[in-house]
């Protein structure tokens, strides 16, 4: 008897990217991105303040929005998903 509906297992499978991780994973490549720069113009970095990189990486992001889309695709690739989240008993 063949049944047209799709198996249980392929409805149950979504599960969205956790937005945290695309934004931490933005963050990183834009600091990798600015250390690096920082590295081309002979700076060493382990002498850059973290305070002064992170805004550099910030602005960096704001330039680059398509550090958000490779961040997205990594995440994915990663299977960072959202945990369930738990129900307060009230």
């Amino acid at each position: 008897m063949a049944n047209s509906s799709l198996p249980q297992s392929t409805l149950d499978t979504f599960q969205p990217i956790s937005a945290s991780a695309v934004h931490v994973l933005a963050r990183m490549a834009a600091r990798r991105a600015v250390q690096e720069q920082l590295r081309n113009q002979g700076v060493r970095v382990s002498l850059v303040k973290p305070a002064e990189i992170s805004a550099r990486a910030q602005g960096y992001l704001r330039d680059h929005p398509e550090l958000y889309r490779e961040a997205l695709e990594r995440a994915g690739r990663l299977k960072l998903y959202e945990k369930p989240r738990r129900r307060s008993v009230s």
